[in-house]
C-alpha cells in the first residue's frame, strides 16, 4: 500500500486527537492552578505539552485496531511519555536558582539534587534505555560506539528544544524545520506512521503556542527534542548523526556562554522567523 495516504490520516488523527486533548487539558491546568508567567508576566497555563504523549497513545490505539501498528513503536512510547513526566515534574516543582548543565550537574556534585539535575539524568537514562533498543542483544558487546554516538544524539538533541522553547512558538518552529532537516538528509525514507501523530499534534498546537495561550513547559519541548534525537538515530546515515552531534554539542558549549535569544534578535533573518506568527501583544 502506498504509504502516503496512511501517512496524511495519521497527521490528521494526531490533529483531531490533540484538539480534543487541548480542549479538556487547557481548563483543566487553569482550574488546577497550573499556571505561571511567560516572559511577559501573564499567567497562562503550563505544561500544555503534556497533550503530546496523550495524543500519540491515541493515534497508536488506531493503528493498533487497523493492524497498523509496529512493535518498535513501544520504544517511542516509552520514551516520551517517560521524558513528558520529567519535564512535567520540573514544570510544576522545578527550583530556578540553578540553570544549565553546569549548574544542575554542580548542586549534585555537591550532593543536592535538583529538578532540573533530576530530569537530566532521568533524561539521559531514556536515551540509553532507547539507544540500547536498537541494538540486538547479542551485538552490544561490539556496539557500545555507536550506542554511546545515539545515546548522546537523543539526550542533547532533548535539551536543544529545550534551550529553544523561551518564546511562543519559537521551540516549535524549530521542531519543524529540524523534522524537514532530517528528512531531508534521510531522502524521505523515514517511517511516515511513526513521525505523523507528533506532526498533527504539534501543528495544532502552534497557534496556542504563538498566542501565548499557553506554555508547554518542558513537558511538551522535552517530548520534541526526544523525538527529533531518535529520528535522527533511526534514519539518518554515521556520517549524518556524527554530523548533528557535532552540531548539538557545539550548540550547547555555546548557550553555555551565550544567550541564544540575544543572539537571535542581532540576526535580523532569524528575528524575522522567530517573530512569525505572533501578535504584538506576545511579542
Amino acid at each position: 500500500m502506498n504509504i502516503a495516504l496512511p501517512a496524511v490520516l495519521a497527521i490528521l488523527s494526531g490533529a483531531v486527537a490533540e484538539g480534543i486533548v487541548l480542549y479538556f487539558l487547557l481548563s483543566l491546568l487553569a482550574e488546577s492552578g497550573a499556571v505561571g508567567k511567560n516572559y511577559l508576566g501573564h499567567d497562562i497555563p503550563v505544561s500544555a505539552g503534556i497533550s503530546f504523549p496523550v495524543s500519540v497513545i491515541l493515534v497508536f490505539i488506531v493503528y493498533m485496531l487497523f493492524s497498523r501498528y509496529e512493535p518498535s513503536f513501544s520504544t517511542y512510547l516509552t520514551g516520551i511519555t517517560a521524558i513528558s513526566f520529567l519535564g512535567f515534574i520540573d514544570d510544576m516543582l522545578g527550583q530556578r536558582d540553578t540553570l544549565g548543565f553546569k549548574g544542575h550537574f554542580g548542586a549534585l556534585f555537591r550532593g543536592r539534587l535538583t529538578t532540573g539535575g533530576f530530569k537530566a539524568l532521568g533524561g539521559g537514562f531514556i536515551a540509553l534505555f532507547m539507544a540500547l533498543s536498537l541494538s540486538s542483544p547479542g551485538s552490544l558487546a561490539s556496539n557500545w560506539g555507536n550506542i554511546i554516538i545515539n545515546t548522546l544524539i537523543i539526550a542533547l538533541f532533548t535539551n536543544m528544544l529545550n534551550l529553544l522553547d523561551l518564546r511562543p512558538g519559537r521551540a516549535l518552529k524549530g521542531y519543524l524545520f529540524f523534522l524537514l532537516l532530517i528528512i531531508g538528509l534521510a531522502a524521505g525514507e523515514v517511517n511516515w506512521l511513526l513521525l505523523a501523530p507528533l506532526l498533527g499534534a504539534v501543528l495544532v498546537y502552534l497557534p496556542v503556542d504563538l498566542k501565548a495561550r499557553a506554555m508547554m513547559g518542558d513537558a511538551g519541548s522535552n517530548v520534541l527534542g526526544l523525538t527529533l534525537g531518535y529520528y535522527s538515530v533511526i534514519h539518518l546515515s554515521w556520517p549524518c548523526r556524527i554530523g548533528v552531534l557535532i552540531f548539538l554539542i557545539a550548540m550547547h558549549i555555546y548557550t553555555e556562554k551565550y544567550s541564544l535569544t540575544r543572539t537571535i534578535e542581532k540576526v535580523p533573518w532569524l528575528r524575522a522567523i522567530d517573530q512569525l506568527g505572533r501578535s504584538n501583544e506576545n511579542g
